[in-house]
């Protein structure tokens, strides 16, 4: 079955139709190649979506806990590099609104570590992950 399908809409612009849900996302280059920057770019998108991978994957791992994360947020950095243009870094932090015992931060930090975009990231891209939590901050 079919994920999603991509159209280029011009001027470097593509629009993604997932499939199951009818939901769209647009894309546009980054400033820093030749584009707008008026949406996400392909590149953000695939660091944005190892701190969703991690997120939901904390989430499953919660659940099955009885523990509520609710609220954690992930902040995400990508680096580029040049020769070939790729990205070589993405830093996540994840940001926890609750405070747990030291049992269940392992726990939860090991989970996020299996998500399957996590896993599917070619080794030469650095994954730079950081944890706080509550009374970190």
């Amino acid at each position: 079955m079919t994920t999603s399908t991509v159209q280029y809409q011009g001027n470097l612009r593509t629009q993604a139709l997932h499939i199951q849900s009818n939901n769209e996302i647009i894309t546009d280059a980054p400033t820093d190649n030749h584009g707008k920057g008026e949406a996400f770019s392909p590149t953000d998108l695939l660091a944005t979506s190892l701190a969703s991978c991690m997120l939901t994957i904390i989430g499953i791992k919660a659940a099955d806990m009885d523990v509520d994360v609710v609220g954690t947020k992930a902040e995400v950095t990508k680096v580029m590099a040049s020769d070939p243009r790729r990205v070589s870094d993405i830093k996540v932090n994840i940001t926890f609104q609750q405070n747990f015992d030291a049992r269940t931060k392992k726990i939860l930090e090991a989970a996020a570590l299996t998500c399957p975009v996590a896993k599917s990231l070619h080794p030469d891209i650095n994954q730079d992950l950081t944890f706080s939590y509550l009374n970190d901050q």
